[in-house]
């Protein structure tokens, strides 16, 4: 096999000095090089197409992963956002939604996802609407039933459900989502009669077996869930999951009774994600950054009916440039640093979590704290318009409404042309 790849390694350089491409350039894109074989390279070299998953992550691969080869052969890079399986995440784990759907605008949806737009002429139809919360609030209440009976968690189906269910990882800033809980409880706690939309937040992840710090993220989490679920003084209107041995099971459940999906990840970072693509076609409000198919959400919808909040692409990258600064955000936002204080001073459940909070005030490459101000703020402002129930089951039918470009089928009709 080596035999084949230095083969490959002479052709193409040689392929590649005859064209009069600078000899560092060619060393960079080489598949052998500084005694390495570069795998990414290789399969660049070898690929008739080469496509990110997103409409952002593409731009990615060309300005920056694969910028020299970009320039020597731009007609090999093309993009092909995710798909999810819609007959699986709309019908089968939807059945009632599937079915008001069905006789709104009949079943070719279920062939041809973007059929699906033909919900647009009922965002203002106040039946519809109404029939829209009812299937959410049923699909809150098996979730509540099925959660009770697996994990004897007793949860509210009238409180708001925010649900963040992705791999455990730091870029994904699950820990950010918990982190804006602590203060939360931290300010209720002080102000048990304020007024306040009572929130049940659901977890669901898995870490890589030697991710420690992912590892750490979670025990923090089920700790901070201990805490708090077992305040009296709070637990009625705030409450902490974290779903046992995260699966699909449970996504098929999770996902039609989410009311808020949080897609928060830093921007730059998120190739394209699924899990909001399948929370969009259940109804489901999107909380996020513009990171990964996020922006072809934000295109698709609109501001008005997704919760945007956070740095673009190319201030994450001007942040990084100037030198980011956790410390700053630190000291100028008195509730973030008291949750960061109660973190790794006092603690929960007998554990302190100074290894978490001395990434996020040092070497932390996902700039948590430079985004918190702003996911708090949009977190209050999610709350505010949950209020207006007409308004948000308006939100909900046009995330449906338009979510069937992001059906599988689109996406390998895509790769197959």
């Amino acid at each position: 096999i080596y035999q084949i790849v230095e083969e490959i390694n002479r052709r193409f350089c040689a392929s590649m000095h005859e064209k009069g491409v600078d000899g560092y350039k060619v060393g960079r894109m080489a598949p052998l090089n500084d005694g390495y074989v570069k795998m990414a390279n290789l399969a660049v070299i070898g690929s008739h197409n080469v496509n990110g998953v997103s409409a952002l992550h593409s731009e990615i691969l060309k300005d920056d992963v694969f910028h020299d080869f970009y320039e020597e052969e731009p007609q090999k890079f093309t993009n092909v956002t995710n798909g999810i399986a819609h007959r699986r995440w709309l019908n089968q784990s939807n059945p009632k939604l599937a079915g008001l759907i069905t006789d709104l605008i009949g079943k070719n949806y279920i062939y041809d996802a973007d059929k699906l737009q033909g919900l647009l002429k009922y965002k203002d139809d106040a039946a519809v609407l109404q029939k829209l919360q009812e299937i959410k609030q049923g699909n809150k209440e098996r979730l509540a039933k099925y959660l009770k009976k697996t994990q004897g968690d007793m949860v509210d189906p009238s409180t708001l459900f925010d649900v963040q269910v992705k791999r455990l990882h730091e870029y994904k800033r699950q820990h950010m989502n918990a982190l804006n809980i602590l203060a939360t409880y931290q300010w209720l706690r002080e102000n048990p009669n304020a007024d306040f939309v009572p929130h049940t937040y659901f977890f669901g992840a898995k870490a890589a077996p030697g991710y420690y710090f992912a590892k750490q993220i979670i025990q923090f989490i089920a700790a901070l869930a201990k805490t708090i679920n077992a305040d009296e003084r709070v637990n009625k209107k705030l409450k902490v999951i974290f779903v046992e041995n995260y699966c699909v099971t449970w996504a098929e459940l999770l996902t039609p009774a989410a009311e808020i999906s949080e897609q928060i990840s830093l921007a730059g970072t998120e190739a394209s994600g699924t899990s909001n693509m399948k929370f969009m076609i259940n109804g489901t409000v999107p909380l996020g950054t513009l990171d990964g198919a996020n922006v072809e959400i934000h295109e698709a919808v609109g501001s008005e009916n997704m919760f945007l909040f956070g740095m673009t692409t190319p201030e994450v990258n001007l942040l990084r440039q100037n030198g980011y600064n956790p410390y700053l955000c630190y000291n100028n936002n008195p509730a973030l640093k008291k949750a960061i204080d109660e973190m790794s001073v006092s603690g929960f459940n007998g554990m302190k979590f100074e290894k978490i909070t001395q990434n996020l005030l040092s070497t932390d490459r996902y700039m948590v704290l430079a985004d918190y101000s702003d996911y708090a703020a949009v977190q209050e402002k999610a709350s505010q318009v949950y209020k207006d129930q007409t308004a948000w089951n308006r939100m909900s039918l046009v995330n449906i409404a338009q979510a069937g470009r992001f059906a599988a089928d689109r996406a390998i009709r895509e790769y197959a042309r």
